[in-house]
């Protein structure tokens, strides 16, 4: 995920740093993430990038990268997700979004959650930022998907001019992506940044390649139609299953999910007329498959348990037609050990 015009950074440079700052590591214990943050920074810095764009591990307040004084910020959307940490409502995880609002750095909200809407805008009124909400200025008119990308219809409200956008994303909810993105380039626009249309048009036709993304409902087999997509909360399934049925075909999903999310829920949104195979992977936190197996039963999900991840993909595969859909996901673990991901 730490690349420079979609190289990633050289495993040269990650050991150099790792052995130029151990002692450090070990006085204060960083985490995982914490090391990983401040090795981006210091790459992004020696290599002195114009622009780095910056996501946040979890929350925002309290989060490793909220060090940065930003050109521009954006908040996506907010779902129940890391609760043990950021809050058990999406009003308590908002607050901790809002903690990356900065004095004077405009704030772009890319989607319209009214329940949220006023947590924002009072933290904004507080620092005096400008804060602009990107579903007043853009919306999709069409979306067509085309060879594996999304074609993309998106107007610009206050002057009704249409532009046209392929995204090699390839899920139906990174519409509300893009309009965050149009947003943000917006504000750049507006302090100076000389950012083209055609750079645009190509970041966006480009994102899988540049950023290195994966399991983005990314498909990669036709026949059968085999889809990897990294949902593992409420909100990020209920888009997955959205789209997973709407292709009205036989559904396989291969699935594995760790404990600390909120699996009874992510259970109730699965179709119950698919067939199952739950497996587990090779992390301490992932849940064994027996117990998603059991508490799935309380949904009338029949399932078979096959714990190693590349197995139940093949037996998905040996037991789908042609015609059928295999969905894999669950957890960023799972889709991190299939063979054909690597």
């Amino acid at each position: 995920r730490i690349r420079i015009n979609g190289e990633q950074i050289p495993q040269i440079d990650v050991v150099n740093f790792v052995q130029h700052n151990t002692a450090v590591f070990d006085q204060f214990k960083p985490s995982f993430f914490e090391i990983t943050t401040i090795l981006a920074f210091t790459w992004f810095a020696r290599q002195q990038v114009d622009i780095a764009i910056i996501e946040t591990g979890m929350g925002g307040r309290l989060d490793a990268t909220n060090i940065i004084k930003p050109e521009v910020c954006l908040i996506t959307n907010v779902s129940l997700d890391h609760t043990q940490f950021l809050g058990n409502t999406v009003q308590e995880i908002a607050v901790e979004k809002a903690g990356i609002i900065k004095q004077q750095v405009p704030i772009v909200i890319s989607e319209l959650q009214e329940n949220l809407t006023p947590i924002y805008e009072a933290k904004a009124n507080e620092l005096h930022t400008p804060l602009l909400k990107a579903y007043e200025y853009y919306y999709c008119n069409a979306i067509v998907q085309n060879n594996n990308k999304n074609i993309l219809d998106i107007v610009r409200l206050d002057t009704h001019y249409t532009f046209k956008f392929e995204v090699d994303l390839q899920g139906t909810y990174q519409v509300k992506n893009v309009i965050g993105v149009l947003s943000v380039i917006d504000v750049l626009k507006g302090i100076g940044w000389n950012i083209t249309d055609y750079s645009v048009q190509q970041g966006l036709a480009h994102v899988q390649t540049l950023s290195g993304f994966k399991g983005r409902w990314q498909i990669v087999s036709q026949q059968p139609l085999i889809v990897l997509d990294a949902a593992h909360n409420v909100a990020g399934m209920q888009f997955s299953m959205q789209q997973l049925n709407a292709l009205n075909k036989n559904i396989h999903i291969v699935m594995g999910m760790v404990r600390d999310k909120d699996i009874t829920q992510v259970l109730s949104l699965l179709p119950a007329h698919a067939i199952y195979y739950f497996c587990q992977a090779d992390s301490p936190r992932a849940m064994p498959a027996d117990e998603i197996q059991q508490l799935a039963l309380q949904y009338h999900i029949q399932s078979v348990v096959i714990p190693d991840v590349n197995k139940a993909l093949e037996t998905a595969k040996t037991a789908a037609s042609v015609d059928d859909v295999i969905w894999v996901g669950g957890s960023l673990y799972v889709l991190g050990e299939l063979a054909l991901n690597k």
